[in-house]
């Protein structure tokens, strides 16, 4: 049986679809940021991407709970 994805991952396979980049490499754009306050990230995302706040707010947030994990 398979396990159903919740939380922020579960958003993932819209994001790769909508804007057509791996994950990955969204998550390696915040990780190399400069920026590192979880709302500035979001606004980055949005503004030079054109990403929709549920979609970027999803991704700071798993990526920065790595940091924390």
């Amino acid at each position: 049986m398979t396990e159903t994805v919740k939380g922020p991952a579960s958003y993932f396979p819209a994001i790769e679809k909508k804007y057509g980049r791996p994950i990955a490499e969204w998550q390696e754009l915040i990780r190399s940021s400069p920026l590192t306050k979880h709302m500035e990230l979001v606004g980055r995302l949005k503004a030079e991407f054109g990403m929709g706040h549920g979609h970027a707010n999803a991704l700071v947030a798993h990526t920065l709970a790595e940091r924390r994990g």
